[in-house]
């Protein structure tokens, strides 16, 4: 298995494909990083070797953020949203859609399950 920005590359996929197991990484962008290290993306991750892992990891350090910094720099984005009290900032806060989606219906992903109405509950009782 190789192990690239701090992951555990799927040893049985391509490598193109097990690039994208990688935070910030998605199927252009490991193309263009085998394009760059100049690995052949129909590879199995198994038979890569060393040298290629490290050209890969080269090229990977080079292009931007991956992984924790990535990760990172996004939370602190929304908690600058969050301290400005900006609307995309409070809408995440509330944990309700920030791009403008309805939420009359749908949103459910982002609301949660239903609140359903308590079975039991009657009004007050009349003397």
């Amino acid at each position: 298995m190789a192990r690239i920005a701090g992951v555990e590359l799927p040893s049985g996929k391509r490598v193109e494909i097990g690039l994208t197991y990688i935070y910030g990484i998605g199927r252009t962008r490991a193309k263009k990083i085998l394009a760059k290290a100049k690995v052949d993306e129909g590879v199995k991750v198994k038979d890569l070797s060393e040298d290629e892992v490290l050209r890969i990891q080269q090229v990977i350090q080079a292009e931007g953020m991956v992984e924790g910094d990535l990760r990172r720099e996004v939370a602190m984005n929304i908690k600058r949203l969050i301290e400005i009290g900006s609307y995309r900032g409070i809408r995440h806060r509330r944990g309700l859609p920030v791009r403008g989606q309805r939420t009359h219906t749908n949103a459910r992903a982002r609301k949660g399950p239903r609140r359903q109405a308590v079975a039991g509950k009657k009004k007050a009782a009349k003397k």
